[in-house]
């Protein structure tokens, strides 16, 4: 085992890194919500278009005047401060803001605000918290499942959708009429997790993350 300068074993070192990375994740909810009927921020200035909606995040309810032209990203991010959830590209093609909605994986960055009216979101601060992670936050921390983070919020919300859908017997390119269940096979895992890119790719990692759970709760 090397070590460093300090004579810390480098490991060491990596799974403190790691350790960090993946309770950041958790951890973006941390400025408190004082107001949840209308937020931490003002709401949008007089003159702007705005709807009224009511949604629940993370189990919390709030009432909110939103600007019509706001997404469902830039609310989380800009409005509530729940920054967990990446804006990547903000073109719906890297899936580092995704979300779950009703349960169901989402590209926030792509669905405006005002369409989820009466919906249950839940973010990756609201799947587990330092002491208690997600199942799928524990996996990707053991089996190192990101390296420099920025999608990590983002694949793991989708592998909790994605893991519901599977269980369900969801159909996927690689499901027929003879094998209307496939298991998580690798073809069947990159397919299933194909919205979600890692610059740094660490998609060996990541998968073998997701196979661990979902050989869990088999």
């Amino acid at each position: 085992m090397t070590s460093t300068a300090s004579g810390i074993p480098r490991r060491t070192i990596l799974q403190g890194s790691a350790a960090t990375t993946v309770l950041a994740c958790t951890r973006a909810e941390t400025r408190p919500v004082t107001h949840p009927e209308t937020g931490p921020t003002p709401p949008p200035p007089p003159g702007v278009p705005t709807t009224a909606v009511s949604l629940t995040i993370n189990t919390t309810r709030y009432s909110l005047a939103v600007d019509n032209r706001t997404t469902l990203l830039d609310l989380l991010r800009e409005r509530l401060e729940l920054t967990g959830a990446k804006k990547g590209c903000d073109h719906g093609q890297c899936g580092a803001c995704t979300v779950l909605v009703n349960g169901r994986r989402t590209l926030s960055c792509l669905t405006l605000a005002l369409r989820h009216e009466g919906d249950s979101i839940t973010t990756i601060e609201g799947l587990g918290q330092p002491g208690n992670l997600h199942p799928l936050q524990a996996a990707f921390l053991h089996h190192d499942g990101f390296q420099c983070g920025y999608c990590t919020p983002g694949q793991i919300c989708s592998a909790a959708g994605m893991l519901a859908e599977w269980r369900n017997g969801s159909p996927s390119l690689h499901t027929s009429p003879d094998n209307p269940h496939p298991g998580l096979t690798d073809d069947e895992l990159r397919e299933r997790m194909s919205g979600n890119l890692c610059r740094c790719s660490a998609y060996p990692n990541i998968a073998d993350a997701i196979r661990t759970v979902a050989e869990q709760s088999a």
